[in-house]
């Protein structure tokens, strides 16, 4: 009995401190997300892919295309269906069906062979590829957009860096013109210079802010983070595989191509749909399969000899065209789809060869642009450690080295801008080759 007590006593303890812990947990407020979020280009990338409302609807399409494309192949699976055909009759029983009135019927059907519905589901069957396809280039995009946002924002906020060094040396360069002009070294015109110098740098940076905050908003919404997280990223180059695989865009893009790839599709598709219709002019056959349960009141026994309650039918359903004016418009008609999608199909393979070549190009004046950005940066760097040299020995005054720290920066700008316009050739080629989503596995 004492035992028995304990064990009450133990139990109930236990229960008591379960319920604690619950109650506390309900008290304490949740986890915060943190305030800031590091990311590297892939980690952007996996998060928008994971979070993008634009996948999630190209999935629910393809989805619905999959479950449209079974509608039409269910025709050649087993279909039963139980109902009733009971009713008042006068006269010869019989319904609008075409069957006997009954209390209950049983009827099964399948399609054994049929063309002209062949050719629709595999018609249909090739739209479903195409939505698929069609969900991989909405992830192409995504990706493209992602990695253009994150670059971007990276070059941005190096810019305003550089900017804000900038508006430091100009405004040293207005006060020592502006002190210079007090004592009579310098004409008014030389501090409006400045000024103007100045002015410009802050409009510069009020611009890149401006642009940083659409960028960060942006980047938030793909990636699903909260509105008051920030976001800490780092200059990045694309991933090694993307300047490997540029000696073979060209070949790859006929074949790896999107919309390439779509254009196939549509005219495989059409290709069984042509087939099917001329498939009408061929007998269909269909397996069929009555049961129906009679009843005495529809007045069988005075028209038929023998009346039987119970009454099964199993066979095949025949139907052999003699002459179908449908058949021949229908194959009419698919013959015009699929020649239609054949040129369209020629025109889409000329018109990506055209632009991969086109792409090409441009990477390659921008890898030209880069080079040059990159010479005139290393002169202006050279030229500020000299006048810097200089001016520490007393044989430059401040404004001219402060000058030349402007030029630099303005050449680490345009050396940042050249770069970022050659990463933005390289995702376009590798999307149009249907190679972006391969770099970034």
């Amino acid at each position: 009995m004492a035992r028995n007590t304990w064990g009450k006593r133990v139990a109930g303890s236990a229960a008591l401190a379960v319920l604690l812990c619950s109650a506390l947990r309900a008290q304490s407020p949740p986890l915060a997300p943190p305030a800031t979020v590091a990311l590297t280009l892939k980690r952007a990338i996996e998060l928008a892919l994971w979070n993008s409302r634009d996948i999630q609807v190209a999935r629910i399409q393809a989805s619905l295309a999959e479950r449209a494309a079974y509608v039409t192949k269910a025709e050649f699976l087993p279909n039963l269906y139980a109902g009733s055909g009971v009713g008042y009759t006068k006269g010869i029983p019989e319904t609008p069906g075409g069957h006997a009135p009954s209390l209950f019927n049983v009827t099964y059907t399948e399609q054994v062979f049929n063309r002209p519905l062949w050719g629709q589901a595999r018609e249909l069957q090739e739209q479903v590829s195409a939505q698929k396809l069609a969900l991989e280039d909405v992830r192409n995009s995504v990706i493209q957009r992602t990695a253009m946002a994150y670059l971007e924002l990276g070059k941005v906020r190096h810019g305003l860096e550089l900017l804000r060094q900038e508006q430091a040396s100009a405004e040293k360069i207005l006060q020592v013109t502006q002190e210079r002009q007090s004592e009579g070294f310098e004409l008014p015109l030389e501090v409006s210079r400045a000024q103007l110098t100045s002015a410009r740098i802050v409009q510069r940076i009020l611009q890149l802010e401006g642009r940083e905050d659409e960028l960060e908003v942006f980047l938030r919404s793909q990636l699903g983070l909260a509105a008051e997280q920030s976001l800490e990223v780092a200059p990045e180059e694309l991933p090694g595989a993307a300047e490997q695989a540029g000696a073979d865009l060209v070949a790859l893009a006929l074949h790896d191509n999107v919309a390439v790839q779509i254009a196939e599709s549509d005219t495989r598709a059409r290709e069984f749909r042509l087939r099917g219709e001329k498939g009408g002019y061929l007998p269909t056959v269909q397996a069929v399969a009555i049961y129906s349960l009679l009843a005495k009141f529809n007045n069988y026994e005075q028209f038929f000899t023998r009346f039987e309650r119970n009454n099964l039918n199993v066979g095949m359903q025949l139907q052999i065209p003699l002459f179908s004016a449908r058949v021949k418009a229908a194959v009419g008609v698919a013959q015009i789809n699929l020649d239609a999608a054949k040129a369209s199909l020629a025109s889409k393979k000329a018109a990506v060869s055209a632009d991969v070549r086109q792409k090409t190009r441009r990477i390659r004046e921008s890898e030209a642009a880069r080079e040059v950005a990159r010479l005139e940066l290393q002169i202006a760097q050279q030229k500020a450690a000299l006048l810097q040299a200089q001016f520490t020995e007393g044989k430059a005054n401040l404004r001219d080295a402060e000058n030349a720290r402007l030029e630099e920066n303005e050449k680490w700008m345009a050396f940042l801008d050249a770069t970022f316009q050659r990463q933005q050739a390289q995702l376009d080629l590798l999307r149009t080759a249907g190679q972006l989503d391969k770099v970034f596995q």
